[in-house]
C-alpha cells in the first residue's frame, strides 16, 4: 500500500491533482448542508483545505502558488465580464443613491478593520483576513493576498486564510441578522410594505414599460409621431397605432398622423408616463403587449429575435435601418434580463432580444440578417478570453509609483484582469471583439476559479490554522462580527432616515454591498416583488469592484 502513501504525500503532478481534486469534490459535496436553511457554499472546500493541511497533505511551493494564482484570475475574469455591461449604467438615475450607500459600507468597512487592528494590536495581515470573512467576499480575499505576494516577492502569509475561516460563518449570520435587526429598529411591517410595492405608483423598478395611451388632447390631432414626441420632449418610442376610423393597426413611424381617439402603443420609462399622459391623453388599462398582439395578428407579428451574427456584434441599432430596409420596429431590447429602450444610439451585443414588429415576411427576413440562432452561442468565445486575460495579467504587472511609498505598486492578478474584463465586456464591441458567453458558460469558469483558488488557499493555511486559533485566534471572531455589523447598521440607518430608502431596497443593497447570495436569497423571500434583487444588482457590480481594490489598498497601508 505504500503507492497510496506516495500518492498522498510524495510531491508530484498525481499527487497535486489527486489532492485538490479531493479537496474541491469533499467541500462541494458539504456545501450542501445547510444550518436554519442558510448554506455558506464552496467556502466549505476552505474548511477542508485546512484540515488537509493540518494532518500534512500539503502541495509544494510551485504548484499550489499556480493553482491559487491561476484559480484567482479565473474567477475574478469571470465576475468582470459578468459585472461589465452593467457596471457603468449602475450609476445612472436612482442607482447613485444606492452604489453611493454600497461605497460607504465598504469604505467604513475597511475603516473599522484599521481602528480594530490598532486598537488590539493584531497582526493587520490577519484582520484584513478577517475583514474579507466577516463581509463574506472571496475575491477580497484573493486580492490581499495576491498583494502582499507581489509587495514580498512571492512570501505568501497564512495569517490572511486564517482570518477569513474564523470570521466567515459569523460573517453570514451578522449580515443577515443585521437585516432582520432593521425589520425591527425601523418597526416595518412586511404585509403594509408589501401591499405598497403593488401600488402601481410604486413600481418602476424595470427600465423600461410598455403602455397604451387614448389620443384626447386636441393640441396632437393631425400631428405627426415625430412631432408629438418632440412635443413631450421624452424618451420614449411610439411602435403602433390603432385608428379609430377603421380600427386598423399600423406601425408608426415619424410620418405617421394621428387622429382623436387613436390609441397610441408606447415603449416608455416608467416615470415618463405622467408627461405623456398630460400630452396625449389617458392611459388605458389593460391594453398591454399580449392585447397588441392579440388585435394585429392577422397583419403583424411580434417576435423576439436573438443577435447571434458576429457582424452585428459592436454595431449600433440606427446603422442597420430596419425600419426602413424592411418596414419592422424595434420595440425594445433585452440583455441581460434587463429591457433596454430601442435607441438608434444604442450599440448591439451578441446574445441582445430584440422585440420585432412587423408583417410576418419582413421579420422572418430580419430574423436571417441578425442570426437568431440560439445554437451559435452555446459555441464559447475562447480566444477573447484568454486574450482579456493575458491583457489582464500585463495590465496588472506595470509598475507604478505613489508618492510616499517607498516601492512601487501594481495591480496585480486581481486588479488587472478586473479592470480589463470590465473594460472588454463593455467596449470590446467597438473592436468587433466578440465578449459574450452564456450564463452556464461563465458560471462554470467561475466555479472552476473559485474552487481552485480556495482549495490552494485552505491547504496552504492549514499547517498552522489550530494552533493560530488556539493562540488568540479565537478573538478574531468577535472583530469579526464587529467589523460586520458596525458599517451596515451605520449605512442602513443613514439609507432609512436621510435617504428615505425602503426597507427592501436596503436589504438588497446590503446583501450586494456585501456581496453575499445567502442574504439576497433571505431578502427575495419577504419581499413580494423583485425590489431586493433589482436593488442588490444595481450596486454589485461596483461593490465588487471596490472590495477587490480596496483589498489592495488595505495591504498597502499595512506595510
Amino acid at each position: 500500500m505504500s503507492w497510496i502513501e506516495n500518492l498522498l504525500f510524495t510531491p508530484s503532478v498525481a499527487h497535486s491533482l489527486v489532492l485538490v481534486a479531493l479537496v474541491i469534490a469533499i467541500g462541494l459535496y458539504l456545501s450542501r448542508i445547510k444550518i436554519g436553511g442558510i448554506s455558506i457554499g464552496v467556502t466549505w472546500i476552505l474548511f477542508v483545505g485546512i484540515v488537509f493541511g493540518h494532518f500534512g497533505l500539503v502541495l509544494d511551493a510551485t504548484t499550489s502558488h499556480f493553482v491559487k494564482e491561476f484559480g484567482l484570475i479565473l474567477f475574478i475574469y469571470s465576475i468582470g465580464i459578468q459585472v461589465g455591461p452593467g457596471f457603468f449604467e449602475s450609476f445612472k438615475s436612482g442607482g447613485l443613491t444606492l452604489n453611493g450607500l454600497a461605497a460607504a459600507t465598504i469604505l467604513l468597512a475597511g475603516a473599522t478593520c484599521l481602528l480594530v487592528g490598532l486598537i488590539t494590536n493584531e497582526d493587520p495581515f490577519a484582520m484584513i483576513g478577517v475583514l474579507y470573512g466577516a463581509v463574506t467576499n472571496t475575491p477580497g480575499l484573493g486580492a490581499a493576498q495576491q498583494t502582499f505576494s507581489d509587495m514580498t516577492n512571492g512570501v505568501s502569509n497564512p495569517n490572511f486564510a486564517s482570518g477569513y475561516a474564523v470570521a466567515y460563518p459569523l460573517g453570514v449570520v451578522g449580515i443577515i441578522g443585521s437585516i432582520v435587526a432593521f425589520r425591527y429598529i425601523f418597526r416595518i411591517n412586511l404585509e403594509e410594505e408589501n401591499r405598497k410595492l403593488q401600488n402601481p405608483s410604486n413600481a418602476g423598478n424595470e427600465p423600461v414599460t410598455a403602455i397604451t395611451f387614448e389620443a384626447q388632447n386636441s393640441g396632437i390631432y393631425d400631428k405627426t409621431v415625430g412631432e408629438i414626441q418632440r412635443i413631450v420632449g421624452r424618451k420614449a418610442i411610439i411602435t403602433r397605432i390603432q385608428h379609430t376610423c377603421d380600427n386598423k393597426i399600423e406601425l408608426a413611424d415619424e410620418h405617421t398622423k394621428v387622429a382623436k381617439g387613436d390609441k397610441l402603443f408606447v415603449v416608455l420609462s416608467p416615470e415618463e408616463t405622467p408627461y405623456f399622459e398630460a400630452i396625449i391623453g389617458r392611459k388605458i388599462e389593460g391594453m398591454e403587449t399580449k392585447e397588441w398582439d392579440r388585435m394585429d395578428k392577422n397583419t403583424l407579428v411580434c417576435e423576439r429575435i436573438v443577435v447571434t451574427n458576429p457582424d452585428i456584434n459592436g454595431t449600433a441599432l440606427g446603422k442597420l435601418a430596419l425600419r426602413t430596409k424592411y418596414n419592422v420596429h424595434i420595440s425594445r431590447i433585452k440583455r441581460a434580463g434587463v429591457d433596454l429602450m430601442a435607441d438608434p444610439r444604442l450599440v448591439l451585443q451578441l446574445g441582445d432580444r430584440l422585440t420585432v414588429v412587423g408583417e410576418a415576411a419582413h421579420v422572418k427576413v430580419v430574423q436571417q440578417k441578425v442570426g437568431d440562432s440560439v445554437k451559435k452561442l452555446d459555441e464559447p468565445n475562447l480566444m477573447s478570453v484568454f486574450l482579456g486575460i493575458a491583457l489582464g495579467v500585463l495590465l496588472g504587472s506595470i509598475p507604478f509609483f505613489i508618492p510616499g511609498m517607498s516601492v512601487p505598486v501594481k495591480l496585480g492578478l486581481a486588479g488587472g484582469p478586473l479592470i480589463v474584463s470590465i473594460l472588454v465586456s463593455k467596449f470590446g464591441t467597438k473592436f468587433k471583439l466578440v465578449t459574450y458567453t452564456t450564463s452556464s458558460a461563465n458560471l462554470l469558469m467561475r466555479q472552476i476559479g473559485i474552487t481552485l483558488f480556495l482549495a490552494a488557499v485552505g491547504i496552504g493555511a492549514g499547517e498552522g490554522f489550530v494552533d493560530t486559533v488556539l493562540n488568540g485566534g479565537y478573538r478574531w471572531i468577535l472583530y469579526g462580527f464587529v467589523m460586520t455589523v458596525v458599517p451596515i447598521i451605520t449605512v442602513g440607518l443613514i439609507g432609512h432616515f436621510i435617504f428615505k430608502v425602503n426597507y427592501f431596497q436596503l436589504a438588497g443593497m446590503i446583501s450586494g454591498a456585501l456581496t453575499d447570495p445567502p442574504a439576497l436569497a433571505y431578502s427575495n423571500s419577504i419581499c413580494s416583488t423583485d425590489q431586493a434583487s433589482v436593488a442588490y444588482s444595481t450596486v454589485y457590480p461596483l461593490s465588487m469592484f471596490l472590495r477587490v481594490v480596496s483589498a489592495q489598498i488595505l495591504v498597502l497601508t499595512s506595510f
